[in-house]
């Protein structure tokens, strides 16, 4: 069993600031979780930039099972920071976040700053269709994320939002959650890293529709030497029907991956993964404007257009 000192500290701040009242609460968790996201970057050999259904998590599993592969580790722990070197000596410490959002925003100050804290670190920053996000994200905001993130982002929040009551029209326009803030937080991350030669930004379709390639892509900049069998068995492992299965049988350690109510689809953490759904998703007025926000604000770097349309690479 792999128990991370990172998650560890990470839970005692919620358990310990958990009685306190709502504002003391909040001013806590704030304080001390930016003080350990700068510890962990302190610390990480490697960071990946992602947004909640960006495929994050399952480009995660699919770095952990080819770690596992080539170095004899397992497959069940699914990474988060210094799960891997607790496993094996040398192996890297990675700092997963999201860079920009609440605590979380302290490694965005730093890249603002050009902060010396950087030098000799890799950054990997997972991009998506945001109008695919915004689709997935509703669903991740209303019914899967933890109690104690939604009140620190919404504490911070220009405009309230009810998560029990709004309607996917709403959210995709709310300023703080919706589309306009994927776009904010793709264009910051664009103007971050595309000009930085320790940086690399990949695309959660090309993962989709090219995941041998965007593996090896991957692979070469972490500076890993992987086979070609072990990124086929990796491919084939995490492939969605199997990532299905090894869902529904509770098959990985890692909470944020257990299966919470097998009677609702939506609540699963393995949805749907798949390119361009929000077109069938969203009705005819919702549809246009999604399309017309992204086609007329998001930085071209990405190759995403209106339709669901994605420029090869």
């Amino acid at each position: 069993m792999v128990l991370s000192l990172d998650r560890g500290l990470h839970w005692t701040i919620l358990v310990l600031s958990a009685p306190l009242p709502k504002r003391w609460r909040v001013a806590v968790r704030l304080k001390f979780l930016r003080r350990l996201q700068l510890r962990l970057l302190e610390r990480a050999d490697l960071l990946m930039i992602r947004h909640p259904k960006t495929g994050g998590t399952w480009l995660r599993t699919m770095l952990t099972h080819l770690y596992a592969q080539h170095y004899g580790i397992s497959t069940r722990r699914v990474f988060k920071s210094d799960e891997l070197a607790l496993q094996k000596k040398g192996l890297p410490r990675w700092l997963i976040s999201n860079g920009y959002f609440s605590w979380e925003q302290v490694i965005a100050e730093r890249f603002r700053a050009g902060s010396a804290e950087l030098s000799g670190k890799k950054t990997l920053f997972v991009a998506r269709h945001p109008g695919d996000i915004v689709v997935s994200w509703y669903i991740q905001y209303t019914k899967r994320t933890k109690a104690f993130k939604r009140e620190l982002l919404e504490w911070e929040a220009s405009t309230p939002i009810d998560r029990e009551h709004i309607g996917r029209s709403e959210f995709l326009r709310h300023p703080d959650f919706g589309l306009p803030a994927l776009i904010r937080y793709h264009n910051f991350w664009a103007g971050q890293l595309k000009d930085r030669p320790d940086a690399l930004i990949v695309r959660y379709e090309d993962l989709r529709l090219q995941p041998q390639a965007a593996l090896e892509c991957i692979s070469r900049f972490i500076g890993e030497d992987f086979s070609d069998q072990e990124i086929e068995q990796t491919v084939a492992f995490t492939d969605f029907d199997n990532m299905r299965k090894l869902e529904e049988g509770n098959y990985f350690r890692n909470n944020s991956l257990k299966l919470r109510d097998a009677s609702d689809p939506e609540m699963r953490k393995v949805r749907r993964a798949q390119v361009g759904a929000y077109c069938r998703d969203l009705d005819g007025d919702d549809l246009a404007w999604v399309d017309e926000l992204i086609a007329s604000e998001l930085d071209p770097v990405f190759g995403y257009g209106p339709g669901g349309a994605i420029d090869e690479r």
